[in-house]
């Protein structure tokens, strides 16, 4: 089999400090990943947009994505729809994800979900780089199987790593591994007890830990009790982790949250953003 890429997308965004707030510093994108930027809303961060042009990935497809706040901006980018991954012969589809935080900025990372068809295999890796005085809150939402078709995610592979650097420094390092045999560990009590999505939401900052009584207060506040989340705070990073039967439950769920701790922690409106609510 010819294990070179099908599709090998690329895209770089930074932000940096302008006299009127934060601008556009570096920009590159390679098909199929396109930066696009909606008219600025005021009282919300610059905000750039992803969009993957192809309709998602097959086996063999690669993506890389490089988002970085200079210091003193506010910026955040979003997915224009939800991830697909197709199912695959044997090549695995791969994201990498680098996103970067210098003192005094506010970076959100907030695409749509990723679903993975039957058969899929998604290799992903998120590595995020903040150092004193920075803030990031980033997330994924993974759904196992076309759920809204009452598909089902038997064979495969997901592998969802996390790695956290504070100035420098690997804070927390994190990796769900799922390869063939979705059912067994998918429906088992130790495993994801019967979870057809999951997803993780990541707060890194200086004040990480003074957050965690009132993220968790939020959780109560905005999720149903059919669904699963627990927040906890490793140093610098507080993480909370979701699990659910119901991929739309879930996704808003997620998005309510979102929006109140995103208001909690820098003040910016609890509002999810249009491509979200559509």
């Amino acid at each position: 089999m010819n294990s070179s890429p099908i599709a090998d997308g690329s895209a770089t965004l930074s932000f940096e400090a302008a006299r009127d707030g934060t601008a556009i510093g570096e920009l590159y994108q390679h098909d199929p990943l396109r930066l696009l930027f909606p008219r600025h809303v005021e009282g919300e961060p610059l905000t750039g947009v992803l969009v993957t042009t192809s309709g998602g990935l097959v086996g063999g497809d690669r993506l890389q994505v490089r988002v970085s706040s200079g210091e003193e901006t506010a910026g955040r980018v979003l997915a224009q729809a939800a991830e697909k991954i197709y199912r695959s012969t044997g090549a695995d589809s791969r994201i990498k994800i680098r996103l970067q935080a210098e003192a005094g900025s506010w970076l959100e990372w907030l695409p749509q979900e990723t679903i993975l068809f039957d058969s899929s295999r998604l290799r992903r890796s998120t590595e995020i780089r903040a150092v004193p005085g920075a803030r990031m809150l980033c997330g994924e939402m993974v759904v196992l199987g076309r759920t809204a078709m009452g598909e089902r995610m038997r064979q495969g592979l997901l592998h969802e790593a996390w790695e956290v650097y504070w100035d420098d420094r690997l804070a927390w390092a994190d990796a769900l591994h799922l390869n063939s045999g979705f059912g067994r560990v998918s429906d088992a009590p130790a495993g994801l007890d019967g979870a057809r999505a999951c997803a993780s939401i990541l707060y890194v900052g200086d004040d990480a830990g003074e957050h965690l009584d009132s993220a968790r207060t939020l959780i109560d506040e905005t999720v149903e009790d059919s669904l699963r989340v627990a927040a906890s705070c490793m140093g610098k990073v507080l993480v909370i982790r979701w699990l659910g039967r119901d991929s739309l439950q879930l996704r808003d769920a997620y998005g309510r949250f979102w929006a109140a701790f995103r208001h909690y922690l820098a003040g910016y409106p609890p509002i999810m953003p249009r491509l979200w609510q559509a």
